[in-house]
């Protein structure tokens, strides 16, 4: 039986149509790309929640381990900052920056205002030290929890720490590229004395 030249073709046409033994590897070139950023994405949102909880971790352990203290000195603050770059393992200590501070409510008008403060800094080959400038001055009136400054509270002394963070991911386009901030405080009161001195030998009121 002849075949003229037109229903070759078409022959040839409806068999290439009915041909599925590309079909996977096409689908699965089409839907890799986005099974990739999936993954790194979910890798990267995980490891920033890691993040933030250490963050949280170390404002608490920062506040607890100066609370403990009835006095602290340099030494004594930057072997608190020792314990916050453990916290922070397997992640760059030197992105975390960390103050304490004790602060004094007034016992009339509830002002919260601060006795002494100290900020730690992390470099590179994994240091700590106490930073030149002081987060808060002597002084300084601060807003604390309402919590803090009720009635049977006004009078008493606070330690207040402070974290901040910044999480840059491996794989920056997926997340951010610029990093993402993480920012914590936790508060304790002194559990020895009535304060916790520092440079002083007796507690202060500003």
């Amino acid at each position: 039986m002849m075949v003229s030249p037109m229903q070759k073709m078409s022959l040839r046409v409806r068999d290439l149509l009915n041909d599925r033994s590309g079909l996977a590897a096409v689908e699965f070139a089409m839907v890799f790309p986005m099974m990739l950023v999936m993954y790194f994405g979910v890798v990267e949102i995980s490891s920033a929640i890691s993040v933030d909880r250490k963050a949280t971790q170390v404002a608490r352990t920062l506040s607890d381990l100066t609370s403990q203290s009835v006095s602290v000195a340099d030494a004594d603050l930057i072997n608190f900052g020792q314990a916050a770059k453990a916290i922070m393992t397997p992640y760059p200590a030197s992105e975390l920056k960390s103050s304490i501070t004790e602060v004094y409510v007034d016992k009339t008008t509830g002002v919260a205002r601060v006795q002494w403060s100290r900020a730690l800094t992390i470099d590179t080959t994994g240091t700590v030290t106490i930073a030149a400038t002081a987060p808060h001055n002597q002084g300084d009136v601060v807003v604390l929890p309402s919590g803090l400054v009720v009635a049977k509270a006004k009078g008493t002394y606070v330690i207040w720490s402070e974290v901040s963070y910044r999480y840059t991911p491996a794989v920056g386009y997926v997340v951010a590229t610029t990093g993402i901030p993480f920012n914590d405080a936790a508060f304790t009161r002194p559990r020895l004395a009535l304060c916790v001195l520092y440079g002083t030998s007796t507690c202060p009121v500003w």
